[in-house]
Parts: structure tokens; sequence; C-alpha cells
């Protein structure tokens, strides 16, 4: 059933999930896959998927004919997507910096890295728009090597929609695997698959929980976790969409949980008849609805809660978006439904979850790069700083420190 709560039971709302048991399951995989390379990965395919696979790689033929399968109208909405999304990435990518400071510059510039490696989550149903929120980005910001692994459905291929996703985003390799043995051939490699510098992407907990064993020798993207929506509403606003932008994230997985915080008793109540009218087989009961006193109550309970998606539908609602400290992505006014920014808008959909928010950003252009520092210094910077620095070594202690600058002055002296 749908809970209207109160106001703290808010914050007590459980989104962890405990790894542990699934780390312990997912270890054995990720050794055979180091171990054992093509052979373990074909073998829990059979096991996972059961699929026997032929071959591992998708070939180039395969994603010809993906776009003969499937449907004009449907590439043409993958290409409106890539277009916004494109867009958005490209004008908020980080740019070098170069700073004249007079007696010295310094710098920074952006490089991308040499390969990534991106998970699309598939098998029983296909997920294009990830494939394209995940592989633009990394072909705007120039990475040579860019991977995608997806679990091939049970005729041993990869959706058709999803490898027009993938050539449309400019992936250059992409393998029918999934699961935990997908995350660790990227990370280790395998006789098909070459390693990659770093991993991206959503998937479940067997690849969450890979992704974080994972970690200690290549770089992944965020922790990850169900997805989740937090709703902030006034009297003003549209119950029936209220209700069906909830009912959209709950859709994503049995663990994923909206929260509607209102101003209105009676929108509260109208939100939870409508939930339980239009719900299907829908886990409504991760729907969790609360009557706070005030809008900044609100957002001061969103920021602690640090949602994926943070809807907000009330009155001045972006004059409000400067009081979000904590979120993934937010969206604002009745129109702005959430499967907008999942599918088509330009902002990026892997976000966040399970209070991440707080530390760290959705998926960017700036996840596929890595920034360098440098500097130049003038003679007149040398005489500015050099004694500063040979103080500081000395007090450190590091006595080459000290002399490598003095040198220096002692030379502009002459």
């Amino acid at each position: 059933m749908v809970s209207i709560v109160a106001v703290e039971d808010i914050l007590r709302i459980n989104r962890k999930m405990s790894l542990d048991s699934f780390i312990d399951r997912v270890k054995p995989i990720i050794e055979a896959v180091k171990n054992r390379g093509d052979e373990a990965l074909i073998e829990f395919t059979e096991k996972f998927d059961k699929v026997k696979l032929k071959s591992i790689k998708v070939s180039d033929d395969e994603i010809d004919e993906a776009y003969e399968l499937v449907d004009d109208d449907l590439v043409d909405a993958l290409e409106l997507a890539k277009r916004n999304i494109e867009k958005f990435h490209s004008i908020t990518s980080p740019q070098d910096l170069f700073v004249d400071f007079d007696f010295y510059v310094l710098g920074k510039k952006y490089v991308p890295l040499e390969s990534v490696g991106l998970y699309v989550p598939g098998g029983r149903a296909s997920y294009p728009s990830t494939a394209l929120m995940a592989g633009i980005p990394a072909s705007i910001a120039g990475v040579e090597r860019i991977v995608v692994c997806t679990p091939p459905s049970g005729n041993g291929r990869v959706n058709p929609l999803t490898l027009v996703a993938c050539d449309l985003a400019g992936v250059h390799e992409i393998y029918r695997v999934g699961g935990a043995q997908a995350i660790a051939a990227m990370a280790y490699g395998t006789e098909t698959i070459k390693p990659v510098l770093k991993i991206a992407g959503p998937g479940n907990v067997y690849v969450t929980a890979a992704k974080i064993l994972v970690s200690k020798d290549v770089a992944v993207d965020m922790p990850a976790g169900p997805s989740e929506i937090l709703v902030i509403a006034d009297e003003s606003a549209d119950v029936e969409l209220i209700a069906l932008d909830c009912l959209a994230q709950l859709e994503h997985d049995p663990m994923a949980v909206a929260v509607l915080l209102t101003t209105s008793e009676k929108v509260a109540r109208e939100v939870a008849n409508l939930v339980k009218k239009f719900a299907d087989e829908q886990n409504v009961d991760n729907l969790k609805i609360a009557v706070v006193s005030s809008i900044d109550e609100a957002l001061e309970i969103s920021n602690k809660f640090a949602p994926e998606h943070l809807e907000l539908v009330f009155d001045g609602a972006e004059k409000a978006i400067n009081k979000v400290k904590n979120a993934g992505s937010v969206f604002l006014g009745e129109w702005s439904g959430v499967a907008f920014g999942d599918y088509a808008s330009g902002t990026n959909h892997i976000l966040p979850t399970a209070g991440y928010a707080r530390m760290y950003s959705g998926l960017s252009v700036e996840t596929f790069m890595k920034s360098i520092t440098f500097q130049q210094l003038r003679e007149d910077g040398v005489k500015m700083l050099g004694d500063s620095v040979v103080r500081i070594a000395k007090a450190e202690g590091l006595s080459y420190h000290a002399i490598s600058i003095k040198r220096r002055l002692e030379r502009l002296e002459k």
C-alpha cells in the first residue's frame, strides 16, 4: 500500500543495498575471468543468460543489419535524442584553462582517457538510451577506444535497437556479454576483449558489486543502486502527472523508491489514490508521501535525502533551484517529466543514487577525461616566489628542493 508517513520517516528510508553477499558471489566470477578469459565468459553466459555464445564480439554486419530491423521512426527518435545529448554535453564540456599572472603562467588542460568500458543493461529488455547517455559523452571527450558490454537476448544476439544506439553514439567495439563477468573482462581483459582504463554505466547488484571489486585496478564512475525520485509539490500541482512520474520510476526495479513531499493534505491523498488506481504490478509500497509545513522544509529534507531525480512542482519552482544542494538531476515545473531527461532532453540519466548525490555528480564528458596542470615561470616569477619556496622547503627538511630553487635565484643575480 501507498503510505502517508511522518516527515521524519522519509529520511529513514533505507536505499543502501547490502552488497556483502553479492560481493562474495561475484569474487569467483571475476577470478575465473582473470584466469580463464573467453572460456569463462562463454561458460557464465550459458549459465546466467542461457545462451551458448558462438562469438563474443558483435560484427559490423550485425550492426548494419540492425538498422534494417529497427523501425525508421525509432531510429529518428534515437537521432533526435542523440542531437540533444550531444548539444548539451558539448556545451558543458570542461575547457582548458590558461591564466597569465604577469610573472608566471598557470594552466589546466583536459585530456581524454585512452580507453573506457561502458556497461549497457540488456538481455530481456533493451536500453538504447543508456548506450546514448554513456557513449556520446565518451565520444565528445575524444576517447580513442570506447567499448560496450551488454547481455545477449535469448537468441544469442544483442537487441538491434541497442546496436543502433551504440553505433549512433560512436562506440568502437560491442561485446555480447553481461553481468559481473563483463565487468571483469573490461577490467582485466580476455583473449577477445582488451582491458580498459575506466568502467561506467548502470547495472544490477551483481554489476555494482563487480565494479566495487575491480575499482582497485581500474577507475569506475560512481556507486549505483535502484532508481528513485523525490517530488516536492504544493496545492497547485497536477496530481495525475505526479502519480504517473512516481510510477515511472517505480517500474524500473522492485527496489526503486518514490517520495512525495507536499504542503497539501489534499494533494497527498489524491496522489495516493491515483497511484493505487493506476498501478498494475508495480511495487507501490515503495512510494512514501509526507505532508510538510512549507516548501523550504521540503527542500531541506530533499537536500538531506539527496535524490537521484528531484522534481519541483510548485509556484516559483525555477527560483528554488538555487536552494538545491544535493540531487542527481532536477526537473522544474509540471511539464518537465523525468522521462524527458531519461531519453531526449539532453541531460544525462546515469546519475548517483542512494544518497550518493551528496558527493557524486552524474555522468558527463568530464567522466571520460583527466586534467593535467601546467606552469611556466618567468624570471620575475622566480624572484617573487623563490625565497618563500626555499624557506618552506627547508622547514620540511627537503634540502634539495630548497637548493634547486636557490640555484635559480643565484643565476638570476649574475
